[in-house]
């Protein structure tokens, strides 16, 4: 499969998460993503400027695309996925690891800001808190960076020979 039949294939299944995508399909469809971004990010530098404030560029263009594609780009890894014999879902792993690590670190904060209040020195507290949390950013770095590996090596992987239970091979 080829650069524009990719980006038309991957944008006719927009929501299209059952069967197979071929490697050659996800991977054009993804450097048409890149390429898009890198263009509409040197157009949003043209068009709108730097905020003189912050010193960066403002981003219209570039952020409305990638809402835009978001869903074909979630719907070709699930297919990816799929024509590898692996469960589409497997690509929510890094995002679900984060909303996790979102969540204890939250939680984190509020227990140790409770504890803090019936201590009767809270300065004890900061210490093993510290300890706690780099602890626990560093386990989740260190499992982030595993899965996203792993992301990347399943959706590199050859197709699948043949049938399998995600439908037939794509030609």
């Amino acid at each position: 499969m080829g650069f524009i039949e990719a980006i038309k294939t991957c944008l006719s299944k927009y929501l299209v998460f059952a069967g197979r995508a071929a490697r050659s399909e996800y991977w054009w469809f993804v450097l048409f993503m890149v390429l898009v971004s890198v263009v509409l990010a040197v157009l949003d530098a043209l068009l709108f400027g730097v905020d003189p404030e912050t010193g960066e560029g403002v981003q219209v263009l570039t952020p409305v695309f990638q809402l835009a594609v978001v869903v074909p780009m979630l719907a070709a890894g699930w297919r990816r996925l799929h024509d590898i014999g692996r469960p589409g879902w497997y690509l929510l792993l890094p995002t679900a690891l984060g909303v996790v690590t979102m969540i204890m670190l939250f939680s984190g904060v509020a227990i140790f800001s409770v504890l803090e209040q019936g201590a009767d020195d809270p300065e004890a507290l900061r210490g093993p808190a510290a300890i706690l949390g780099i602890t626990g950013l560093a386990v989740v770095s260190a499992l982030q960076l595993i899965l996203s590996i792993l992301m990347i090596w399943w959706l590199t992987r050859p197709s699948q020979e043949g049938s399998n239970e995600y439908g037939p091979p794509v030609v």
